[in-house]
């Protein structure tokens, strides 16, 4: 599998960015979808689908292919994935999937026990979150035979090669393009925060070990921007909103 940096693609920066431009309405509680079946696996690696369909839309000559966005907000536990991914649900009316739902219960047990995850236990979330993203893609009864813009998902992506396995859904889908929006934030505030969460099975302590494993978007990974999410939420979103609009714009 050919991982971002070896991709020919047009430059982009992956600084931390800040600033306004795109407004929104209230939060809203977003949008989930059932996950699919759990994918087949070869020597415990997820296999890859030779193809995915490029969702049907009526387009002109003129306009040009209706270009769909996979809005991926990253992040290690605590750094506000589903805060921010929620804010730009609302803000573009996309359906929105949070990646704990996706989760097999194995892996929630082993989280609120405590017990990091292993690479194994997170390609089978990896492969089905992904196809959940695409399969939101196409006109279908759901969405009234009215394929939306793009998709938002709250994944934490924590290395380089988690994040590949979810650039596969564009690989043969050149009107689907991806956008990571890593939140960076220090060990402290990260803790606090998870102290302060309730009724979740991350708990603070999962902190450590998340960072040990932690590969932040370097500069090769194109399709990458780091926003600083050490800020109030309002700050951190409209952050977010500025890279959205932003990233919108370079694709008009």
């Amino acid at each position: 599998m050919l991982s971002a940096g070896e991709l020919p693609q047009p430059s982009h920066h992956a600084a931390v960015v800040n600033g306004s431009r795109l407004s929104v309405s209230k939060m809203s509680t977003g949008y989930r979808t059932t996950p699919p079946p759990r994918p087949d696996m070869t020597n415990g690696q997820p296999q890859v689908p030779h193809s995915y369909a490029p969702p049907s839309h009526p387009e002109s000559e003129s306009s040009g292919p209706h270009i769909q966005h996979i809005w991926v907000v990253t992040g290690p536990a605590g750094s506000g994935k589903s805060t921010v991914g929620e804010d730009i649900n609302n803000a573009l009316k996309l359906p929105f999937l949070e990646g704990d739902d996706y989760h097999p219960r194995s892996n929630k047990e082993k989280m609120g026990a405590g017990i990091p995850l292993t690479d194994e236990d997170r390609w089978d979330w990896l492969t089905s979150l992904r196809e959940a993203a695409v399969k939101v893609l196409p006109p279908s009864e759901e969405n009234h035979y009215q394929p939306p813009d793009g998709v938002v998902v709250a994944c934490s992506a924590l290395k380089r090669k988690y994040r590949d396995v979810v650039r596969v859904a564009a690989y043969e889908c050149p009107n689907v393009k991806i956008h990571f929006i890593y939140l960076k934030l220090d060990k402290e505030a990260l803790y606090d925060r998870l102290e302060h969460r309730k009724s979740h099975y991350m708990k603070s302590g999962m902190v450590n070990s998340q960072l040990q494993i932690l590969e932040e978007p370097s500069p090769t990974e194109w399709d990458s921007t780091t926003v600083d999410a050490d800020a109030s939420p309002d700050v951190v979103r409209q952050r977010v909103r500025d890279v959205v609009s932003e990233k919108l714009a370079e694709c008009q």
